[in-house]
């Protein structure tokens, strides 16, 4: 299948290296508001550069993935689908369930698909942790924490404001690894309880280029509640801009009969450690090829030809994006949020698989 990308920032490269690794797809043009960004990447990885609309108008792209801003995702995601492709969105989804909706509804009624980042959960170290707790390892799950905590990418982004503007934060930005994650392993959410609070009104950028730049802070940077899964497990989380150091782990699940660390989920590999019932930390053995970014456009084209539901698909991404918008609705209105999107896990990779193999 031939591809486009629409903006060829930094996360850009992962995409282009992602598509070398496999014969499954081929990106023929990436176009972005910056055409010298789009020809820098065209040159050095052997496409066309587009502008939008150029690349809109090519009958022989058949999907595009999305990497724009987040405020933007939305936008750019249905002007993908009016041009009759099918679209894969950087994470995450939308900014707002309303607009997130729409997207998926209009890809409904056009009869195209839209996927969306992360695609970390198609990796080794997420993987073979839902396998652990399927094949009963730790028991029935009961609850867990969750916590990415740091002090934010003004130290050492190039242009780091749109994280602490509308679609930014520490929710939006990493909150979708860490939710997408859980409900790969856990299954749907049920409801949020949560209070959220802003530490800094204005960050200061140390970047070389941008060294000295005052940036209003306009979102939430420190939130933090409690996750009822469907399931009946519990899961506490924090993220937070807020912290310059802390020693929490990325994610624990406890069950009926032991305990599961599980990896960052903005990586692809390991390690996960499963402790039963009164023994100690033992590491399981990685089940499943380590992966990388792209890995969930190469299996949303090889669904999209076969037929099957593609794992990185957008009611997964809804639901992750209206559970990480209920912790601010939640301290907004001091009441727990009911979920009302809902999701199936989606299905595991089978076992034996090479790298950049999905079936």
């Amino acid at each position: 299948m031939k591809i486009g990308i629409i903006g060829s920032g930094t996360i850009s490269g992962a995409y282009f290296e992602g598509a070398r690794k496999t014969d499954i797809l081929e990106i023929k043009a990436c176009a972005d508001l910056r055409m010298e960004a789009a020809q820098a990447q065209a040159e050095k990885y052997n496409c066309h550069a587009y502008t939008v609309d150029q690349l809109l108008a090519d009958d022989e792209i058949e999907l595009v993935v999305n990497l724009t801003i987040p405020r933007a995702h939305v936008d750019v995601g249905l002007q993908v689908l009016e041009a009759g492709k099918h679209v894969y969105s950087e994470k995450p989804l939308g900014v707002d369930t309303e607009s997130g909706r729409q997207l998926i509804e209009t890809a409904a009624e056009k009869g195209l698909r839209v996927g969306s980042a992360p695609d970390t959960f198609l990796g080794a170290g997420i993987q073979t942790s839902r396998q652990a707790l399927d094949a009963g390892k730790i028991g029935r799950p009961i609850a867990g924490s969750a916590f990415m905590c740091g002090h934010g990418p003004e130290g050492w982004h190039p242009n780091p404001a749109f994280f602490y503007d509308i679609g930014g934060g520490p929710m939006l930005d990493m909150g979708p690894y860490y939710v997408t994650a859980l409900v790969n392993i856990l299954g749907p959410v049920k409801r949020v309880a949560a209070i959220t609070t802003k530490g800094f009104e204005e960050r200061i950028a140390t970047s070389q280029a941008l060294d000295g730049l005052r940036i209003p802070v306009e979102i939430t940077t420190h939130l933090t509640g409690t996750l009822e899964f469907q399931n009946g497990a519990i899961i506490t989380m924090i993220m937070s801009f807020d912290m310059w150091r802390n020693s929490l782990p990325c994610i624990e699940i406890y069950g009926e009969t032991g305990s599961m660390t599980v990896p960052d989920p903005n990586g692809f590999g390991g390690p996960v450690n499963v402790c039963p019932a009164g023994g100690d930390w033992e590491e399981e053995q990685l089940a499943f090829p380590n992966n990388a970014r792209m890995i969930g456009v190469i299996d949303m084209v090889s669904a999209i030809g076969s037929g099957r539901a593609h794992r990185a698909n957008g009611t997964l991404a809804y639901h992750v994006l209206e559970v990480m918008l209920a912790f601010d609705k939640s301290s907004e209105t001091g009441k727990h949020v009911a979920i009302e999107s809902t999701t199936d896990r989606p299905e595991p990779l089978p076992l034996g698989l090479e790298e950049w193999e999905v079936d």
